[in-house]
């Protein structure tokens, strides 16, 4: 299995309004494309000094399953324009780990 990991960053004042983005339109989105080997998506949120970084782990049975998904250059980040409107900086390539155990 394949974990792909993404940071992104917004201001407070769009915090709130970056995560309903995610909920309500990009997961939902990105869940009924219905892509082949996709397990799921989770977010993680963490309050720094200034800003609120978000962090979206995605899970895949295979670099294939990740490609369906993100392209042949997989490792570039998939960033919807709505997204960008609302973050600071984001990474542009996202991470790709085996996953070797979960519990």
């Amino acid at each position: 299995m394949i974990s792909r990991i993404w940071h992104g960053y917004t201001s407070l004042e769009n915090a709130d309004t970056y995560e309903e983005l995610l909920q309500k339109e990009i997961f939902t989105g990105i869940n009924n494309l219905k892509i082949q080997g996709f397990k799921g998506i989770q977010l993680l949120r963490r309050l720094l000094d200034n800003q609120v970084e978000f962090i979206t782990e995605m899970w895949f049975d295979n670099l294939d399953s990740v490609k369906l998904f993100a392209g042949e250059d997989y490792e570039k980040a998939v960033v919807p324009n709505s997204a960008k409107q609302l973050l600071s900086h984001f990474d542009e390539i996202s991470q790709h780990y085996e996953v070797r155990s979960s519990g």
